[in-house]
């Protein structure tokens, strides 16, 4: 089968004069954008800005890994395991995705401030989950087994409160990685909402935020015991907070 090559109009023409820069197309479809970058004044000029960018970041920054899982975890939500052998349109706009997540990532990077590193991380599992086919490793609303599911996968016992009094029932929960430790994620619901809430041994970081907002996704975090608390959801900011405030207090 033959696959034609891309036109600006079909996936939007600033992902796919990032993806001609950085070299992401084939050579067919690579030729084609070539064409129409020419032919295109603003095509043009925003490639050359990026290139531009591309060159200042490379002399002024040191490379820094991405997440560890990211990649996988994203090109695996988007259905991108194989598309090396067989490249498709659905590749190709998996592809960019995968990009805009990475480049993403590296915009906060770029930051050099420890509690924005810890954000992007949070940010990062928590909307990898959100493209899987569940939020959770391990799904049950009883937190007598959500928290011996960590036992062995961990290096410390997470605290597991059952918030459904407060309404805020457990989903189950999940390890993600942050600054490249394994920890645990505990998976909360409020309505058509996901909460995601990772303890992080304060040994891993010392950086805390009261409260913040990332991309459209509200965050609290604090401390207690040694570990730091971040939650991340769509919620809104006050319902979040009030998620915050039972996990600290539980009544039962």
């Amino acid at each position: 089968m033959t696959v034609s090559s891309p036109k600006a109009s079909a996936i939007g023409p600033n992902l796919l004069v990032h993806a001609y820069v950085d070299g992401e197309l084939d050579a067919a479809s690579a030729l084609d954008l070539k064409q129409q970058i020419d032919a295109d004044p603003a095509m043009a000029a925003e490639a050359a800005n990026i290139s531009a960018l591309q060159g200042v970041l490379r002399s002024k920054l040191t490379p820094e890994q991405v997440p560890p899982g990211l990649r996988s975890r994203s090109r695996r939500a988007v259905g991108l395991s194989r598309w090396r052998d067989r490249p498709t349109w659905g590749a190709l706009a998996a592809s960019i995705i995968t990009a805009v997540l990475v480049s993403s990532s590296s915009t906060w990077l770029v930051l050099h401030n420890p509690a924005a590193l810890i954000v992007n991380e949070i940010v990062d599992n928590h909307l990898g989950a959100l493209m899987a086919s569940r939020p959770t490793d391990v799904s049950s609303s009883d937190r007598h087994t959500v928290k011996p599911w960590f036992s062995g996968k961990l290096s410390y016992a997470p605290k597991v409160v059952d918030l459904s009094p407060a309404g805020f029932p457990l989903v189950g929960a999940r390890i993600d990685v942050v600054r490249k430790t394994p920890i645990a994620t505990l998976v909360y619901q409020r309505r058509l909402h996901v909460i995601s809430l990772s303890a992080v041994p304060s040994a891993v970081v010392l950086a805390r935020l009261e409260s913040q907002n990332s991309n459209g996704y509200n965050i609290e975090s604090w401390s207690e015991n040694g570990t730091s608390y971040w939650a991340v959801s769509d919620l809104n900011a006050g319902e979040l907070d009030e998620f915050a405030k039972a996990f600290r207090n539980p009544q039962n």
